[in-house]
Formats: structure tokens, C-alpha cells, sequence
């Protein structure tokens, strides 16, 4: 039996899309040989038994695994166990939001160096014991790769921190980008040895790996990835900075689902690929949907939460218990306010202890009162600027408590981390506040921790002397606006931590407030936060992810590109690449054609500034009206002017101007316009709303056409542009609803023109025609790119499906780019386009030709063009 994976090749047409997928099994019953699922079970039986999956498997793939690693002291035996107490293991504790039929893998560094030659033996043991598949990295690669390229380069760089000069910040290296591709390909190997394509989900964890999904998924085409940023994403202006942005951007659109902890950050990766990629995103029933290629690429936006369960596991040790008692002690008659930060530069610890020099000084009645007790965690990485901030927050410390201090009391005490769960928690406990100032940060669970740990348990109640069943819970949260817990704490006190005084303020309302509204605060923030647990969060996006995989099995699918460049190309089971074979070979067989052919972004790039046609489109336009079995009609929504101008060399070429308002069948007839029911009153009302947008909107204009008005928005901010082109379809839309016009949006362009105009009454036209002529079309080809097209390959399908086409006749809808469409074939670019019709341009020249008598100079032909 093949491996699934094998359906990853190019040539997918032969396989069962309505067929269920057996599951593959996971062991082999003989070395070399892989047995069929159940074997046992579905002996003899051929008929098609549905096998329920008893277990299902998440591959969680993170930086470093949630082990601690240590050797015996007496055996010198390496000794492993899970770092359950660590507060920020996530890929830990999100195992809850899971069901038990669920297992999990885990793939990540060991947070110890291990020799190669045992590396094999606490590999196997590992997955055995654990389930985890442990990445050896090499320590220089792991210098240049972690210390180097994450926490120096990019780190900065997602907290807003450019490298302006090389004092300030480090720049990029190239060989630093190739030990972080290099570290990730080694991630995907480890993957590759444990994975399932077809079964299993893989969820990538932050920024340390955000090109694996590229490796996975040229490897498997269809694997199911997630992945989530746990740190910020920068706006556009300051993710552009990054020489390898393209790389980064495609690889995270490699994945199915690309979750972020912040609207704000979800809309800054949105604007990247925008502006950047090119690429649109639409909320697609409260989902926000990138297509990339066929795919839909989902954004999900869910803050990460806390294992509620395991603090109150915590605060049930007696030890804890005691901790917080001999604080309380320490802090009689104190007011404690707390901190709790990793030391770096984006904590803003240091602001922190400025706004409180100023409550003190600005207070003297706090003086001797409020004790600012800031605990500080090991900085995750080496370098000068973690030295400086260390030295900055030291000296800042040392001047307020040689101010304000005296003997027995110190306003600010330092605490030099790392500290204990307990610890942590018994601070929790005996502080009236908890003040997060960071400058930037991606989350920050510091304040849902000290929520729950506020709401104390029977052990801390008694060890503080609190009376549990009758005392409120009380607390108050400060927190800086651009800390990403922010938005989901609404009672807290927001602070910009630039604003030194701002800070202050909340300081001083934080100690003075009164009880009830303390106690109000903590209620709003407690149902929340042990509503939004980790294990909602990873339930949730488990959810998001298997559902933005559901369609994988009904595409055709394969790879495209090289390198980090490479995506994934899905198309449904019936939209493929047109073959320029197969189209010549049909083209030869017929003998009434029917060509029509868009022109902007179909005959010519959509980028060219000159929108002229060159030698080689007006050769192959040429080569084709040739054939006396051939017609062929530019179908286009520019004027009747520019295309007489500009198609002039090609005299035998029917052009439909202004999407059919006018036509003519070749450059003797005349131009024949469409009658409409309804006058141009209406252009009267809608101008001065396009020229208000026009004014407001730099790098827009506006096209004046006799049948319509086009505003245009390519040259305008791609964001800008495109919010203002909603906006001026609703207000359109408002203003025109009681005439007999259409508003619609294509790309880049927001168009009214009368109802009765459209290229799929072209199409309707020109086929009545032909057929009245007794050249009723045994081959049709129509090519196009835009919004406006599809109502072409529309008119086209409903031919097709009524019959009114011959039962013999060759139709070939055919949309420019891979993306949703009514067409059944696409070709990559004009390029293409080009190469293809030059191929049935070379087929018309294999023999000469009488040609047809056209519509003379001011012959009426009925016509609807559009």
C-alpha cells in the first residue's frame, strides 16, 4: 500500500476526492512491509466499513522543550522530568485544552548540551518516556541561530527597535539568516521523522521557527500547520526593514492557520501582505481569510491564557502558605506594589522606578508607606544592551531609595531572579497592585497570574488571616497600552509608560482607591481569566485549525517555486492549468471559433505604465483573425478611443468597448452602441461623490466614459485606497439607489455603468449573431482576469448547461491567475496568455485561406456587448 504522501506529486487527476481516507497505520508488522489499517478486523470483508480513529496526534514544535535536563551526581546518568512549575510553558499546559484520545508530541531543544555519542540513547528515551523528539543543535549554531539571529535581530525588530547604527542594536548578517534556515531545517527533519502527513496537525510555536513551514510543507503538500506568534508583529513600515521580509511572510502562509495574540498585530501582518505580496484578505464569516495560491490561508486573534489549575495547585503548598505569611510580616503596614519582568530594554523597568521617584515626590504622605518590589528574571539573552539596562535600572533604584529611603524602609526593593513558583505567588498574594510597564511586549501573563492568585485559596486565606468565605477579593492591575493583555483587561488602569507622569498618577490612584472599586475590578478581571484559561486557548485554536484543513483532500494540489520561495498551488478537483496541447488539438478539430479576449491584465500586464500593445500582441492578434473560421473580439472596459488607437494595425479584430456599450466587427464597420432604457442623469449625482474621494485620496483618479464612470485607485496606498473604495461603493450605492445602474468594485477600481451593460451580454450577443449567420460556434475561448470577466465565463457555463451551444463544442473559459472563478482553466500571466495564443496563431498559418466576407462599412449588426 503507498503512503498517502505519495498523492503529493504533480499528477493528482486519479485520485478519489468522495472516497473516505483510510487512516495509515503508525507500525509495521514486518520489517519493509506496512500492513492495511485494521487488517484483522476488516478480513474478508470488502465492503466499505467506516474505522473510527481511536487516537488522534497534535505535534507541538517550539524552541525549547518543557524538560529539565540534569546528570546524576552519583551516576552521572542523564536524568529527565517535565518542568511542570514553570509558569511560562505553555506548550505544557495547553495538553488540557486537548481530549484524552489526543496525543501529544513534542518537538523542541533540550535546555542542556548533550555529547553526540549519547545523543541517540536520550533521543530514544525521550520519545519513549515523554513522547518528545528532542533537536541536537550544534552550540555555534545555536550562538548564531538563537543568541544571534532571534534575540538580537529579530526580537528587536518585532519590538520596534531598528538597528540604526551599529552601537544601537545589532544589524543584519547573512550568515546569522543561514543559521536560523539552518536550525529550522533541522526542526523539520526531527518533524519528518515522527510525522503522519495525513493524519497528524503540526502547531509551530513563535518566531524562532518561522520558516519551518516551508520545509514541511514542500516536503508534504498537504500537512496540516498551524502556527502562533507569541511576540508583537510590527506595523509595515517597520517590518519592510528586514532584507529576508519575503522569505519570512511566505513561509508563514505556507501554514493553514497563523494565529496572533492581538488584533493589531493580525492587522500588521495583513497590511505586509498587502502591501508587500500583493495579496487581499476578507472576513469570511467572522474568519479572516488570506488566499495565497487557492489556499486560504485563516488569521485567527485569541490571546493566550494561564493553567488557572496549576497556580491553584501552587498556592494549596503549604510552603507558599508560609512565603506569603513571612512577607506580610516583612510589609506590616505597608502598601505593596509589584513587578515582575524578564530584564531587558523593552520592560520599561526603568520608567517604572521614575514614575515611582515622582509619586514620592510628588506625595509625601506615601513616603515611608508604598515599597515597590520589582522581580527580576534572568535576561534570555547575552549582550551589551542587557548590561546597560541592568546598570540604568541599578543606578535609577540606588538615587530614589537614597532619596525617599530611611533606615527600615526602602521604596524600591530589587529582587534578582530567578525566584520560585511559591515566591512568585506569595508576592501575588500581599500586594495591593501589580504594575506591568513594558514599552512593547507580545503578551505579558504576569497580570492574570496575579488576578487568580488574588483570588487566594483556603492554605493562603489562612496563612494571611484572611476570614475566606466573608472577605472580597481585591486587586488592581496597571498596565502599559502596548503590552498585549491590555485589550482583555478592561477594568485595569491602561498607562502609556512614556509618560512618566501618566504612570505616576495611576500609581498614586492604585494605592488610594477605594475598596469596592478594587474589588469591582478584580471580579471583571477573575471571570475573565479563568473563563480564557490555556486550555481554551489551545482548544480554540485546535478547532480553527482542524476546521481551515477540512478542504485539503478536494484540491489538486502541487509545488511551486524554489527555496523559501516555494508555495503550494490548490485548485478544485475541475480548475486546472490550461494545456496548450489539448487547446491547439481542439482548435484544429473545429470549424466555427469564437475567441474573446480581455485586455487590461489579460493582453497586457496590469504594472505596464504604457498601455500600448506591442509587436508581439498585435502579431498574434493578426495571426489569428487570419482564419476565416475565426472571430475575435477584444472585450474591454476601456473607451471605444484608446482602442481604436491602439488596436488600428489589426484590421479584421472585433473590439467591444466600455464592457459592450459599443462594438464594432472589425476597423471598417462602424461603432454600433447599445440602446439603453435609461439616460445619463445619474452621472450628474455620482461624479461630485467620486471627485470628493478623488480629492481625499492621494494617487487616485477619475476615467469619464460615455456609458460610465470609473474611479481608480491603483496608485493610492494600497490600505488607503482600498478603505476608500469601500466606502465609496456604500456611499454610491446610497446616493444611486433609485437609478438604473450597477456600482461594482474591481481590481482597483470602483465603476457605475447602466444595468443593461455587462461582458456577459457581449458573450449572449455575439453567439446570436454567429448563429444567425449559420456559424453557430463549435469552439470557444474566452481569456480573462477581472471581477468583470466572470460575468463572461458565466454567460458561457449557462450556454454550456442549456444547450445552447452545439453538444460537440469545445469551450474554453480560461481566468489569468489561480484564484476562485467560474472559469475551469487558468494560465499563470499574460506571458502565458500570450504563448498560448501564439500557439493556435502558428496552427492558423499551416495553410492558406480564403477569408470571410465581415459586416461592411455602416452595416447594422445587432449587438450586445458589454
Amino acid at each position: 500500500m503507498l503512503s498517502r504522501s505519495c498523492f503529493n506529486l504533480l499528477n493528482l487527476d486519479q485520485y478519489p476526492y468522495n472516497v473516505d481516507r483510510a487512516r495509515i497505520p503508525r507500525v509495521m508488522t514486518f520489517p519493509g512491509i506496512i500492513s492495511e489499517f485494521d487488517e484483522e478486523g476488516l478480513e474478508g470483508n470488502n465492503s466499505n466499513v467506516e474505522v473510527e480513529n481511536e487516537y488522534e496526534r497534535r505535534i507541538i514544535v517550539a524552541n525549547q522543550l518543557p524538560i529539565k535536563a540534569y546528570r546524576d551526581s552519583e551516576t552521572k546518568k542523564w536524568c529527565f522530568e517535565w518542568d511542570r512549575y514553570a509558569l511560562d510553558t505553555l506548550i505544557l499546559q495547553l495538553k488540557d485544552g486537548f481530549s484524552p484520545n489526543v496525543e501529544i508530541i513534542y518537538v523542541g531543544c533540550l535546555k542542556a548540551e548533550v555529547d553526540p555519542s549519547e545523543q541517540d540513547e536520550v533521543a530514544q528515551f525521550l520519545l519513549d518516556k515523554f513522547r518528545c523528539v528532542p533537536t541536537f543543535l550544534p552550540l555555534d549554531l545555536i550562538n548564531k541561530f538563537y543568541h544571534g539571529f532571534c534575540k538580537h535581530y529579530l526580537w528587536p525588530l518585532f519590538h520596534y527597535m531598528l538597528p540604526v547604527t551599529p552601537s544601537y542594536g545589532v544589524r543584519f548578517d547573512k550568515s546569522m539568516w543561514q543559521a536560523y534556515v539552518l536550525a529550522n531545517k533541522i526542526f523539520a527533519d526531527k518533524v519528518y521523522e515522527v510525522i503522519n502527513p495525513d493524519e497528524d496537525y503540526v502547531w509551530i510555536q513563535d518566531y524562532h521557527l518561522m520558516v519551518l513551514p516551508t520545509f514541511l510543507r514542500r516536503r508534504y503538500n498537504r500537512v496540516k500547520v498551524g502556527f502562533f506568534l507569541h511576540s508583537p508583529f510590527p506595523s509595515s513600515e517597520i517590518y519592510r526593514t528586514l532584507p529576508v521580509r519575503e522569505e519570512i511572510l511566505r513561509a508563514l502562509l505556507n501554514c493553514d492557520l497563523v494565529g496572533f495574540q492581538t488584533f493589531d498585530y493580525a492587522r500588521h501582518f495583513l497590511s505586509c501582505c498587502s502591501r508587500m505580496l500583493g495579496l487581499d484578505y476578507q472576513s469570511k464569516r467572522g474568519y479572516i481569510g488570506l488566499d495565497y495560491y487557492g489556499r486560504t490561508v485563516t488569521i485567527k486573534i485569541l490571546p493566550v491564557g494561564i493553567h488557572t489549575g496549576q497556580l491553584q495547585n501552587v498556592m494549596s503548598l503549604p510552603d507558599t502558605g508560609k512565603k506569603a505569611k513571612e512577607l506580610k510580616e516583612k510589609y506590616e503596614g505597608k502598601i505593596v506594589m509589584l513587578g515582575i519582568d524578564d530584564m531587558d530594554m523593552f520592560k520599561g523597568i526603568g520608567l517604572k522606578f521614575l514614575a515611582m521617584g515622582r509619586l514620592l515626590d510628588e506625595n509625601p504622605v506615601l513616603r515611608g508607606k508604598v515599597v515597590l518590589v520589582q522581580i527580576t528574571n534572568p535576561p534570555r539573552s547575552k549582550g551589551s544592551d542587557v548590561q546597560e539596562v541592568q546598570k540604568e535600572v541599578n543606578r535609577i533604584a540606588s538615587e530614589i531609595n537614597k532619596k525617599y529611603g530611611k533606615p527600615g524602609y526602602k521604596p524600591i526593593v530589587c529582587i534578582n531572579g530567578p525566584v520560585s513558583t511559591q515566591d512568585k505567588i506569595a508576592h501575588y498574594a500581599i500586594s495591593e497592585c501589580v504594575v506591568v510597564n513594558a514599552v512593547r511586549d507580545g503578551m505579558n501573563l504576569v497580570p492574570y497570574e496575579y488576578t487568580v492568585s488574588r483570588q487566594g485559596s483556603n492554605n493562603l486565606d489562612k496563612a494571611l488571616q484572611l476570614d475566606c468565605p466573608t472577605t472580597s477579593r481585591k486587586s488592581v492591575i496597571i498596565v502599559s497600552e502596548f503590552v498585549g493583555c491590555s485589550p482583555s483587561l478592561s477594568g485595569a488602569i491602561r498607562v502609556n509608560p512614556w509618560n512618566i507622569d501618566s504612570v505616576s498618577e495611576a500609581m498614586g490612584l492604585a494605592v488610594t482607591m477605594p475598596d469596592p472599586e478594587k474589588e469591582l475590578r478584580h471580579e471583571k478581571h477573575y471571570k475573565y481569566v479563568s473563563s480564557h484559561d490555556v486550555a481554551y486557548w489551545a482548544r480554540s485554536f485546535d478547532q480553527d485549525l482542524q476546521r481551515a484543513c477540512a478542504e485539503h483532500y478536494h484540491k489538486r494540489c502541487w509545488g511551486i517555486g524554489f527555496g523559501l520561495g516555494f508555495r503550494v498551488a490548490a485548485l478544485g478537483p475541475n480548475f486546472r492549468k490550461l494545456s496548450v496541447e489539448h487547446i491547439v488539438s481542439a482548435y484544429n478539430r473545429t470549424n466555427s471559433r469564437l475567441i474573446l479576449l480581455d485586455y487590461d491584465g489579460t493582453m497586457m500586464p496590469e504594472d505596464k505604465v504604457n498601455k500600448a500593445p506591442g509587436e508581439e500582441v498585435i502579431s498574434v492578434l493578426n495571426g489569428l483573425c487570419s482564419d476565416p473560421k475565426n472571430v475575435v473580439f477584444i472585450v474591454s472596459g476601456r473607451g471605444k478611443d484608446s482602442l481604436s488607437q491602439w488596436l488600428s494595425p489589426c484590421p479584421r479584430l472585433g473590439l467591444s468597448a466600455e464592457h459592450g456599450y459599443f462594438t464594432r466587427w472589425s476597423k471598417d464597420s462602424e461603432w454600433e452602441s447599445r440602446p439603453i432604457a435609461a439616460d445619463m442623469d445619474w452621472k450628474r449625482v455620482a461624479l461630485p461623490v467620486m471627485e470628493h474621494y478623488t480629492e481625499a485620496t492621494d494617487g487616485s483618479s477619475i476615467e469619464q466614459k460615455e456609458s460610465a464612470l470609473v474611479w481608480h485607485h491603483q496608485e493610492a496606498d494600497p490600505d488607503f485606497g482600498a478603505w476608500q473604495a469601500k466606502e465609496l461603493l456604500d456611499h454610491l450605492e446610497s446616493v444611486l439607489a433609485n437609478e438604473p445602474v450597477v456600482v461594482k468594485r474591481g481590481q482597483h477600481i470602483v465603476e457605475v455603468k447602466p444595468q443593461d451593460i455587462s461582458k456577459g451580454i457581449v458573450v449572449e450577443s455575439l453567439m446570436a449573431s454567429m448563429k444567425s449567420r449559420g456559424m453557430s460556434p463549435d469552439f470557444v475561448l474566452c481569456i480573462g482576469d477581472d471581477r468583470s470577466d466572470e460575468d463572461m465565463f458565466e454567460s458561457i457555463a449557462s450556454h454550456v448547461s442549456n444547450h445552447f451551444l452545439l453538444d460537440k463544442a469545445e469551450v474554453f473559459a480560461c481566468t489569468v491567475g489561480q484564484k476562485p472563478s467560474m472559469a475551469k482553466y487558468y494560465l499563470d500571466d499574460t506571458v502565458e496568455v500570450i504563448k498560448m495564443l501564439q500557439g493556435l496563431s502558428a496552427a492558423t498559418a499551416a495553410a492558406p485561406r480564403q477569408l470571410p466576407k465581415l459586416p461592411s462599412h455602416g452595416t447594422s449588426v445587432e449587438v450586445v456587448t458589454s
